[in-house]
Order: C-alpha cells, then structure tokens, then sequence
C-alpha cells in the first residue's frame, strides 16, 4: 500500500513505483495518489486530489471526507488483501495516524519524504519511531534528529533530482507559443491545492496586472496542475492579460520555468524545481487568519521557503500572510526584470541549492530500502 495527498507526493510515489518494479516486476501496489501514481501502475483507491487540503481550519472543513478515506485504507490493513508493506509519502497529520494503524496490524512502514520536524513540533520524532520502521530522509540535515531512537533513517537525497536529471532539454515555449522575443516572460505558480487558489491566486493576478503596468512587454505562463482543472485557474484571470495556460501535462515545470525571466511562486516542492533550473523566484504563502495564527506559534524557522532552507540562507525573498501583498510581489518581479545584477545574483545563489540537494538515484536507494526492511521483517 502507497499513500500521498500531494501532487509533490504523486510524482516521487510514481518514480519510486518505477523503480521497485525495475528491481521486482511482480511488485503491485495500491493506495491513495494521482494521475502519474496511477500510470506507473499502482491502483488508485482514493485519488490524491481529495485529500490535497493544507492548513488547520481547512482540514476541519473537509473532515467527513479525511474520515471515510482514513477507515477505508484502516480496513485494507486488515483485510483479505493485507499488504506487505506500508509506504507513506510526506502527508505527516494523515500518514502518521495511518502508520499507528499498520503498526497495530503488523505491516511494516516505510516513511519517505520525512515530516518536517526541523520545522515544528520537534517532539514529534519520538512519535514517529514507534509506528515506523523505515525512513527515507531527504535533507542532509535530518538523519541526526532521530539519533538513539528505534528506527532506522538514512539520507538517500532529494527524489527531485531524478525527475530533473530525466528531464532532458528543455522546450521552446516561447517558440511554441509564439510570444515575441521582444516580451520578457514572468511565470505564475498558483500551486496544486484547490485552498492555494483561495487564499494566493487572486494576490498573484493583482500581481501580474501592477508589472503589466510597470512594464508592458510581459507575458505571463501559468501552470496548471493535474490536480486542478483548467477552469479552477483561468475563471480568474482578466481577458486583457497576456497570459499562457499550460497543463503540466503538456511541458514539465522544468521547461516552463526555464522559459521564464521570474517566477513569482506559491511554496512548497515548485520552489526545489524551480530552484534546479536556477531561474530568479518570489515565495510566497498565505493561509486563513486562524491557520497562520496557529501555525505562527508552532513553527519555528528561520527560513519557510524550500530553496531558503536547503542554502541555510536566504536567496531568494519570502512574502508571508500579511506582507504577501500584490504591491511587494509586483515591486519584486520589476527588480528582477530591471536590475540584471540582482536577477545575476539570485542566480549564483541557487547553484548553491543545486549542489546541497545531492546526486540522482534517490529512487532507487527508497525503492532498495522497501526490500531491505521485508527482509528484516522475515528475519523477525
């Protein structure tokens, strides 16, 4: 059984699914993931996409349809088909309770993309060695947090790094899409989650409209996620905006970001990718007032931005909650547009992310640690 909420999740579920199949063909797996998840094989009980909500106030709203999905994946832990192995993939505030339920079931759990408890609630690490077995760490820094406790986590570095070394040349967007050279190109990240578009999308269209009027020849490229319909983004966007939508489906972020001067992006995984292809960025996150009410006294960081904490520095800016305004993300991208030193020096800063980020082979090094924990587990 594999389970993500995440369209992050989704795209490391289906690379890791690849490579377990390359080292065992019979290998099936079954859970909870997305449209790539799905084409790699794995048949999907519950689309990701349901699940796909983040923040404390948002969660409480869709709790009904959290609950159906949690006892459902509770039952196959114990059913007819009790698998032989539980991976979890990021998604700690459902993953977890789901790992206590395989742990009672005497299904052993791998944990890939470990819960970010350099960032909140640091205790949780005591909690998370009782119900896992296995740890996948994708940050140098977090194999040292779970020193002395019962369970074995190793770095096998970032599952980003396969998906860009994959990713080959870039496209020609601007070609493809015939926008004139004259143009410079800002990308408009709005996310995967359907509360992202609530509570950022309307910021970053405001956004876009201030740089139009500060610098007129731009264009705007907007992806669109597989978890989110065209429809979703675009019913936003004014008719007198130079803006391409495109489905992920038809460029990877990869060559859209690549085809961008700036990216003014939501947080989250996006920023890694972006970061790979080295283009300047603004992060940005906004939540309702009483998640980040909450979430202000729980998490405890120097940086929120991915490519911030990875450098252990900041590169590149942060807008968060209040300051996240369309004026400050507009002033941000005119910089970068008007002051080629600057845009130089994000640059040079984000080589730095590249090499922390470690070499390819994440995949295979999860997919070996999966067999390594059954044969431990018959063994035992």
């Amino acid at each position: 059984m594999i389970v993500t909420g995440e369209a992050s999740g989704d795209l490391h579920g289906a690379k890791l699914i690849n490579a377990v199949k390359t080292l065992s063909p019979d290998t099936g797996f079954f859970g909870v993931g997305g449209q790539k998840m799905a084409a790699a094989g794995c048949d999907i009980l519950i689309p990701g996409e349901e699940l796909a909500v983040m923040g404390i106030i948002e969660v409480i709203g869709h709790f009904p349809v959290i609950w159906r999905s949690f006892q459902k994946l509770k039952g196959e832990l114990t059913g007819s088909q009790k698998p032989d192995a539980l991976v979890l993939i990021d998604f700690p505030e459902f993953n977890l309770r789901l790992a206590r339920q395989a742990k009672k079931a005497g299904v052993p759990v791998l944990y890939y993309v470990s819960p970010q408890v350099w960032a909140w609630r640091k205790g949780r690490v005591t909690k998370i060695a009782e119900v896992v077995d296995s740890l996948a760490a994708i940050f140098p820094f977090e194999p040292v947090l779970y020193d002395g406790l019962d369970i074995l986590v190793k770095y096998v570095g970032h599952p980003l790094l396969d998906e860009f070394a994959a990713a080959g040349e870039y496209a020609d967007l601007r070609l493809k899409l015939q926008i004139p050279t004259t143009k410079k190109i800002i990308g408009l990240f709005p996310g995967s989650r359907r509360n992202e578009l609530r509570y950022m999308l309307e910021t970053l269209v405001e956004a876009a409209q201030l740089v139009l009027g500060g610098f007129p020849d731009t264009h705007f490229l907007v992806p669109i996620a597989d978890s989110l319909t065209q429809d979703e983004v675009k019913s936003q966007f004014p008719l007198d905006l130079p803006v391409s939508f495109i489905e992920t489906g038809d460029a990877t972020i990869y060559d859209i970001a690549s085809n961008c001067d700036t990216i003014l992006t939501v947080s989250g995984t996006v920023t890694l990718q972006i970061a790979l292809v080295g283009t300047p960025m603004a992060i940005l996150y906004k939540a309702s007032p009483l998640t980040y009410a909450i979430g202000k006294r729980l998490v405890q960081v120097d940086h929120f931005g991915l490519p911030n904490v990875v450098a252990g520095r900041r590169i590149v800016p942060e807008f968060l909650q209040e300051m996240a305004t369309p004026q400050a993300l507009a002033d941000e991208a005119l910089h970068v547009l008007n002051d080629a030193s600057y845009a130089e020096g994000m640059k040079e800063g984000l080589k730095t992310v590249q090499a922390k980020l470690g070499d390819p082979g994440c995949s295979t090094r999860v997919a070996k640690m999966l067999f390594n924990m059954l044969e431990r587990q018959k063994s035992n």
